[in-house]
């Protein structure tokens, strides 16, 4: 360890000297500052010194920017973000993956700052909802200014059960039919189902039974849904609702179409079920686990 980390500090020192100018060398060698700078944080990682690990990285990341290499510094700033990450600094971490996504854009290369925004995004999770919604939200614009509809709608899929598991259902309704509408889009129909029952669930949580009831008259329009399990289930839960029968409402809620999609929408918060789109604010007053 101890040979690591001088080693690391040779690196350092080679650096430094290559930024120096003088009466014959009137310009900074960036490009071999930056060289000698990564060399020094993975010695530095190697030897298990994350922060000064995570410092080399961002002298690396600056020597390329001063260099206008800006990807190879984007890469950079990852890599101290990934140091930051292992030292519990999340925040830090985020904010480098942020700057490191701009500089992706800058060099052209909108599809890697996505992908620098979402992984920003899982880091944030854990502590902040709100911003890791918006990290995603960023990424998906991007892929969607790309043209890239599917990585798009993933991502704004992320941002969806965020919000909802934030309880903010007027947010995730907006969300989601922006889901559905790229998935209509890219003809991805039963998946388009799928985002029409989360719609209603989550209208039916607001006490809406009329926004409930025109998602399943829109989703009409999409080929096959007529038709379909998911519509049939819904037209059942709507009249439930409306009817207030009780036992009809909770069988349907209890139906696989519904307990087991792959959303926040009905899944576990802990380690128990919680179906969370249970109607809210009726007189029957059903309750289900929250």
């Amino acid at each position: 360890m101890a040979q690591k980390i001088s080693e690391a500090h040779e690196h350092i020192a080679k650096a430094e000297k290559y930024l120096k100018t003088s009466f014959m060398k009137w310009k900074p060698d960036y490009d071999s500052a930056a060289s000698e700078y990564a060399k020094a944080a993975v010695a530095f990682k190697n030897a298990k010194q994350l922060e000064q690990a995570k410092d080399a990285y961002l002298q690396e990341a600056e020597a390329h920017a001063n260099n206008r290499s800006l990807f190879h510094a984007a890469k950079a700033f990852e890599q101290a973000g990934m140091m930051l990450k292992d030292l519990q600094r999340m925040p830090e971490a985020v904010a480098v993956h942020e700057k490191a996504s701009v500089m992706y854009v800058e060099n052209g290369t909108p599809d890697t700052a996505a992908m620098a925004l979402d992984r920003a995004g899982k880091l944030m999770e854990p502590l902040d909802l709100s911003k890791a919604v918006h990290l995603y939200q960023q990424a998906a614009a991007v892929f969607e200014n790309e043209e890239r509809l599917r990585q798009a709608a993933e991502l704004i899929g992320k941002a969806s059960r965020l919000l909802v598991r934030q309880q903010k259902f007027d947010e995730a309704a907006a969300s989601l039919q922006k889901e559905k509408n790229m998935y209509k889009e890219m003809e991805n129909y039963p998946t388009c189902y799928k985002k029409c029952i989360a719609q209603v669930l989550v209208q039916l949580h607001r006490a809406d039974y009329v926004a409930a009831q025109k998602c399943v008259r829109e989703s009409y329009s999409i080929p096959g849904f007529s038709g379909s399990e998911d519509c049939a289930a819904l037209e059942d839960l709507l009249q439930a609702y409306d009817e207030q029968e009780e036992e009809q409402l909770l069988r349907v809620c209890r139906s696989p179409l519904i307990t087991y999609m792959d959303n926040d929408v009905s899944t576990t918060h802990t380690h128990t079920r919680m179906d969370i789109y249970s109607p809210v604010k009726v007189k029957l007053l059903v309750k289900q686990q929250l």
